[in-house]
């Protein structure tokens, strides 16, 4: 190995392998989360918009479509703080089928067709979707030979049966407290060991498996979406955060895996970070910590089955705060901002020894956004992930800024933005002077196309992968921003509309195409040039 390349360093000191290697190709992708998808329901559905825009992916010559995490959300709507790790979003799914089916009656779907098209309506979607599910699993118990195209039920349930039961049986009990917390439940039923052998758990059994169903119709039609964009030659990117939610299945069903109070069931220190880019307060995000000893201890079992079932759903995984791994930002849990806290050691390359034990073909991506702390830069070239790279985090300091795309890795993935950032027209707008002009004289640019100079400064760079915000390829501004972090409402909302597709399509298809053919990104394995 040339002294240019050389092995990388383990975190002993000595050098061997990463452990992953798998990007071993140019290509591009887009990032649109499926809720944006258009449709006349309150919330993009897995229907023909979903199967639209994975044709777009192909004719634009792009190979992936990377999506925020696809569980059931909660309280703030974020896909980031879900009611279970392993779970599907029930508000995707596309109700059609249940009406073909004689599962649902097209007048029922009425109250959702009154729901906006152009933001996703969250309460609305809990008032009056959840209920027509809870419907169709009515009338399908009725008649289980019903004919659905979504394989057996029960060969679906034995499939999941690390996670489902618990997640059926949390999520019964939760309407059966009126949606309250689980720490605020009856003490028999507040962790899954002692809810066991109460009476409640027969009680609302048909509840439970009322869940079950719905994440039955969940699976089967994402699968469906995943086949059409497989036969497209198309590869979906999920997102996998690294903390579980507070109020959820994992921390109820696994409460010895996460660092709470024996006493009070209460986390005593919460994740977020520290102040950064985003937030000058931080961003405490309220997740309860992880217990790693309990995890080393079973050889992180929880943890590969939930790798395990994200990748039932996606091709690759974007982990999210990946910093998390090596050091978590530890804050105390009566804190009101993240300012307060503490670094504390995560497990570090032995956990992802385990990874690559357990899923040797494992294709992951670092999130390794914020402070590169050397011992950061140590882990992620252990493992050999690839990283991020921001393309409006670049601009306005000097020469040195990783996020240049002079000074990018092949192995990593370039983004303008990602759904924590403004769009790129937006981020523009806004930038301080100093900024714009960086962009305009390192580009060469006048600075008024700034969002698709960004789309040809993410082809062109050396980073194997480049994932192109959707809003970006639309040229829209702050208004189609999806996520503002520190902000507690408003986001996740938004949506594109169908003729924003076909007017992309229709003109901005071709010209995409050819880029990923000039920056050779054609998805296939990169080799040495031959001679002529």
């Amino acid at each position: 190995m040339s002294a240019a390349n050389p092995a990388p360093a383990t975190l002993d000191g000595a050098t061997s392998k990463p452990l992953f290697n798998w990007l071993n190709h140019r290509a591009a992708g887009v990032l649109v989360h499926p809720t944006s998808l258009p449709g006349t329901f309150g919330v993009g559905t897995l229907d023909s918009a979903a199967y639209a825009l994975l044709d777009f992916l192909a004719a634009a010559g792009m190979k992936y479509w990377q999506v925020c995490p696809l569980g059931p959300t909660g309280f703030g709507d974020s896909p980031y703080q879900c009611f279970s790790s392993f779970a599907g979003n029930p508000y995707l799914i596309d109700l059609a089928p249940l009406v073909s089916a004689g599962l649902l009656t097209n007048d029922a779907l009425a109250p959702l067709r009154a729901l906006s098209v152009e933001r996703v309506d969250f309460g609305g979607l809990y008032r009056l979707k959840l209920p027509l599910l809870f419907s169709a699993y009515a009338n399908w118990r009725e008649d289980p030979q019903r004919a659905l195209p979504y394989g057996d039920f029960a060969t679906f349930r034995e499939a999941h049966a690390f996670w489902l039961p618990s997640y059926a049986f949390f999520s019964a009990l939760k309407d059966n407290f009126g949606g309250r917390p689980w720490w605020a439940w009856p003490a028999d039923v507040r962790s899954h060991a002692a809810a066991e052998n109460s009476p409640l758990r027969h009680q609302v059994a048909a509840r439970a498996e009322a869940y079950a169903f719905i994440q039955y119709l969940f699976f089967g039609q994402w699968a469906q979406v995943r086949a059409r964009a497989a036969k497209l030659g198309i590869r979906i990117i999920g997102d996998t955060p690294i903390f579980a939610a507070l109020d959820s299945a994992d921390v109820w069903a696994s409460p010895h895996l996460f660092q709470l109070d024996p006493k009070t069931a209460r986390p005593t220190f919460v994740a977020g970070v520290p102040p950064d880019y985003f937030s000058a307060n931080g961003q405490l995000w309220g997740n309860p910590l992880y217990h790693w000893p309990a995890h080393a201890a079973d050889g992180y079992a929880w943890w590969l089955a939930r790798l395990r079932a994200n990748f039932a759903l996606c091709d690759v995984i974007r982990i999210d705060h990946f910093r998390g791994f090596d050091t978590y930002w530890a804050i105390p849990a009566a804190a009101t901002t993240a300012r307060t806290g503490s670094w504390e050691p995560g497990p570090g390359v032995a956990f992802f020894r385990a990874v690559c034990a357990a899923l040797p073909g494992a294709k992951l991506i670092a999130e390794d956004l914020g402070e590169l702390v050397p011992s950061v830069v140590a882990l992620r070239e252990a493992t050999g992930l690839p990283g991020m790279a921001i393309l409006q985090f670049a601009f306005g300091a000097g020469a040195k800024n990783l996020y240049l795309p002079h000074n990018h890795r092949a192995n990593s993935v370039i983004y303008p933005g990602t759904h924590d950032n403004d769009t790129t027209l937006g981020w523009y707008a806004t930038a301080d002077e100093k900024s714009r002009d960086h962009v305009r004289r390192y580009l060469r640019v006048n600075g008024r196309e700034v969002g698709w100079d960004f789309i040809r400064a993410a082809y062109t760079s050396v980073a194997n992968l480049a994932v192109l915000p959707l809003q970006d390829l639309m040229s829209l501004g702050s208004e189609a921003r999806f996520n503002t972090p520190g902000k507690s409402q408003g986001n996740w909302t938004w949506r594109y509309r169908p003729e924003q597709l076909r007017a992309l399509h229709e003109y901005s298809a071709t010209y995409l195409s050819e880029l990923a053919e000039l920056s050779g990104r054609d998805g296939e394995p990169l080799t040495a040039p031959t001679k002529r």
